[in-house]
């Protein structure tokens, strides 16, 4: 097979795979009665060349997320030369100490998970007189390997919710950082329909938070390619898909 090919034979997988993810989230909006145009698709690009990037790209995405920002490094100073209307996302965890790196990279940050980076984070900004765009990270799964803020609880203990409260009114207070509303990842499983209690607590939260902070959280990030379905129908309005547009990659 030649070059020529073999990159024709990718495209073509992208786009079909595009086309079909594109299917399954109006399905889902169709089953919660919603607008489609409501979710948000961001194809997750981690370990992805630059090459298949644009491929994605030429199949119609323009939210992209990376994970990591050595990587996001090395790829996305060209990437925004070259596609000047794509969005880029870092959905990953960001250590406190590379706070520095976000604002000339992304557009928003899905994976706010502290303080101390909220407060870091908000110290260059306001350096450079910039403003991003943040999503705070809630572990409403209570994993103890998941990065975010201790969510798990705030239901059934009113301390959980109020020092929740407390620390999302800091962030709010903080200059360049412009809260947008709230993320979280279930726990991985085979079966969708164990996702939805993580979402819909999310998307609960959401709302008390709202009403607590008078302040709006329009987003909702939540929802792989293994639960994305479930997490529109709970009120998800980013997705955050990877292998059922790119397939299996590499672990890291």
């Amino acid at each position: 097979m030649t070059t020529l090919h073999f990159h024709a034979e990718a495209q073509e997988s992208i786009a079909t795979h595009t086309a079909a993810v594109r299917q399954r989230i109006q399905a889902a909006c169709e089953r919660a009665q919603r607008d489609p145009s409501t979710v948000r698709l961001v194809a997750i690009t981690k370990t992805l060349s630059i090459a298949r990037i644009r491929q994605a790209y030429a199949a119609g995405l323009r939210d992209f997320g990376e994970n990591r920002i050595e990587e996001a490094r090395e790829k996305l100073p060209q990437l925004r030369q070259e596609l000047p209307d794509a969005r880029w996302h870092m959905v990953g965890h960001v250590q406190s100490r590379k706070a520095a790196a976000l604002s000339p990279l992304f557009d928003v940050l899905h994976s706010l998970d502290s303080l101390r980076l909220a407060r870091r984070l908000g110290r260059f900004l306001s350096e450079r007189e910039q403003t991003l765009p943040v999503l705070i990270q809630c572990n409403v799964s209570g994993e103890t390997h998941k990065s975010g803020f201790p969510a798990s609880t705030w239901q059934e203990q009113s301390q959980a919710f109020e020092e929740l409260s407390a620390a999302f009114r800091e962030i709010l207070n903080l200059p360049g950082l412009e809260l947008r509303g709230l993320m979280t990842m279930a726990p991985y499983s085979e079966h969708a329909e164990a996702s939805r209690p993580h979402f819909a607590s999310l998307a609960a939260l959401r709302i008390s938070l709202q009403e607590r902070l008078s302040h709006s959280l329009p987003v909702l990030s939540m929802g792989m390619t293994n639960d994305f379905e479930i997490a529109i129908e709970e009120g998800a309005t980013l997705v955050r898909i990877g292998r059922a547009l790119f397939g299996e990659r590499p672990t890291q």
